[in-house]
């Protein structure tokens, strides 16, 4: 069975004693490559450094994540930008988040916007990061809905209206991770009406552990876990699954293979 990891933060703190053995049990269960999103100015410089220990298998994205948006967003995604390459894959993880402030509502939102110009312009996919703030995001991908490349909502945990509203927009997939196997999820019955071409896989290691392996940190291995639920949501077999998905990752990445 062989599936790709469309989000994982490998560059963490979390993984520099044992990054390798991380990969390796990837690998080892199926695990073809894993995209990594940059989530600031300095976690670009590392996810490179990274990706370079992983040619071919770990693919770096370039994006400031709305939850590091400060006053100083024009000149962190101006010396950004300076940085772009053809190794980059996506632009990632970028977004907007109001569930713990608003502080810099204003600067989250210009911020995203010229993110999603980048993509326009570079025709990379968007990586996006979406909490508490839909109609706004939304509001703002309209603007621009003929022009974008695709790309994925990372981390989708929302209801079949929210699930409808953002697969409007053409070559987007839907992330699913670790949420879809919690004990209270209402996500099995909200991904059962989506199409599994608009479904891709995703870790978001270390977080969101799936279960059984819920509390631990989480790793590219434990996909199988989210792969046989979506297994069981559409009633077909975990082969299937992951060779969908596989194909979506590779569609909306231009990966190789």
């Amino acid at each position: 069975m062989v599936f790709i990891d469309t989000h994982i933060h490998i560059d963490g703190k979390e993984f520099d004693e044992d990054r390798e053995d991380v990969i390796m049990r990837a690998k080892e269960a199926g695990a073809s490559a894993i995209l990594v999103p940059a989530v600031d100015e300095e976690s670009v410089r590392k996810i490179i450094d990274v990706c370079h220990e992983f040619p071919g298998y770990a693919f770096p994205m370039i994006g400031l994540h709305p939850e590091e948006v400060r006053d100083d967003f024009t000149q962190v995604l101006d010396r950004m930008e300076s940085m772009f390459n053809e190794e980059f894959v996506a632009i990632g993880e970028i977004g907007l988040d109001f569930y713990w402030s608003r502080e810099f509502e204003q600067q989250q939102l210009e911020a995203f916007e010229r993110q999603v110009q980048w993509a326009c312009r570079t025709r990379l996919p968007l990586m996006i990061h979406c909490r508490k703030a839909q109609n706004e995001l939304v509001a703002i991908l309209r603007r621009y809905k003929d022009r974008l490349p695709g790309g994925v909502f990372h981390c989708f945990t929302g209801n079949a209206q929210e699930a409808r509203q953002l697969l409007e927009f053409d070559n987007f997939s839907l992330g699913i991770g670790g949420v879809l196997t919690f004990k209270n999820s209402h996500l099995p019955e909200v991904v059962a009406d989506i199409p599994i071409s608009r479904i891709v896989l995703e870790t978001d290691a270390p977080y969101m552990a799936p279960v059984p392996m819920r509390g631990k940190r989480n790793e590219s291995a434990f996909v199988r876990y989210i792969i046989d639920r979506l297994a069981m949501c559409y009633g077909i077999s975990s082969e299937e699954v992951a060779t969908e998905t596989t194909l979506n990752a590779k569609r909306i990445f231009s990966l190789p293979g």
